[in-house]
């Protein structure tokens, strides 16, 4: 049967369902509780039952030993309560309080969205998890010693695999790679998780989300944690591309709109083709937003996309709209000496 759980010193509640850890049901209510690999083996999970009864769970005698079970210890990604519970956690509030790690990683899955945009999926070794906050980026180390940085595009609560989407630079040392050569399968190295892109749930302001093409990546993760995690805050993703074609999952924010009530999508076309028959909003993406807004004090705003989006929105946000500068949050595509993005997404 399903039973409650206290996390202390916060005080955040949470109920753990029947085939669920204390772990994953914190992970799926969006509390961030610590963990490394899942599995049992590390010990980073490792916390205090304060009061009630659990199952320890499958796990290595190495990560909890018997005399820390004895002082209430217990393993959160193994352990399901047999009563409600009361533990003793630290919960992870900012990108500081997470390790960062270099890890291999397999390629799981490759699916075109579009002409230009790849869907890569990894899978990282069985006694490995990656924890991050949903807006993250990972970087993948390059055999020349350089590194390609892209957005994390789904949630930390569920992170079997790592949701990429990749759009290809012609003549890109890396997005040439993933659209002739790369296979699933392939074994690659990445560093993370990096950046300071992610929900500030210290806040109760509503949330304006502005996606350059694929900046919808980072701004997916950071979407679906929030609904995961029940937040009633008014969230509205506007999302600018060239054409109809590169609104390569306008499905999915569609979706969102009709099940949360607190969600409005608007997709925002600069260049629609004839064929497109777009009845929809047209010009720059944070112009719409400009349009839509005559005041935006009480607003936060996050932003990902090319620099010249993000900087234009800035500029015009803070100057003619008086959202604070401390309550904008961006991530530049940032773009190396051979043409290709090296930052986000």
């Amino acid at each position: 049967m399903p039973y409650q759980v206290t996390i202390q010193p916060s005080g955040h509640q949470f109920i753990v369902q029947d085939d669920e850890t204390i772990l994953e049901a914190a992970l799926r209510e969006g509390f961030a509780l610590p963990y490394g690999c899942r599995n049992g083996a590390c010990g980073a999970c490792k916390g205090k039952v304060l009061n009630g009864q659990l199952d320890y769970g499958a796990y290595s005698a190495n990560a909890l030993k018997e005399e820390e079970k004895v002082q209430g210890r217990a393993l959160f990604c193994r352990a399901k309560p047999l009563s409600d519970l009361t533990i003793e956690a630290k919960e992870i509030g900012a990108a500081k309080d997470i390790v960062v790690k270099t890890l291999p990683c397999r390629v799981e899955k490759l699916e075109k969205l579009a002409d230009d945009v790849m869907l890569v999926k990894i899978k990282l070794p069985s006694n490995e998890r990656l924890q991050f906050l949903a807006g993250q980026y990972i970087d993948f180390q390059l055999k020349d010693g350089r590194a390609r940085s892209y957005s994390l595009a789904n949630p930390p609560h569920d992170d079997a695999l790592l949701e990429l989407h990749i759009r290809h630079v012609p003549g890109g040392l890396f997005t040439d790679q993933v659209f002739s050569s790369l296979k699933e399968r392939d074994i690659l190295r990445l560093k993370g998780p990096l950046g300071s892109f992610f929900i500030r749930e210290d806040s109760d302001k509503p949330m304006i989300f502005i996606a350059g093409g694929t900046g919808f990546a980072p701004i997916k993760g950071m979407l679906e944690h929030a609904f995961a995690a029940h937040m009633d805050r008014e969230m509205v993703l506007y999302w600018g591309v060239r054409s109809l074609k590169d609104l390569y999952m306008a499905g999915l924010p569609q979706q969102w709109q009709a099940e949360h009530p607190n969600f409005t999508f608007i997709p925002v076309l600069s260049n629609p083709e004839p064929g497109d028959a777009w009845q929809g909003r047209t010009g720059f993406v944070h112009e719409a937003v400009l349009a839509d807004f005559a005041d935006l004090s009480g607003f936060q705003v996050y932003a990902c996309g090319a620099p010249v989006m993000v900087d234009s929105a800035r500029d015009s946000f803070v100057k003619t709209r008086q959202l604070p500068e401390d309550e904008f949050f961006a991530d530049s595509f940032v773009y190396a000496a051979d043409a290709e993005t090296v930052s986000a997404a």
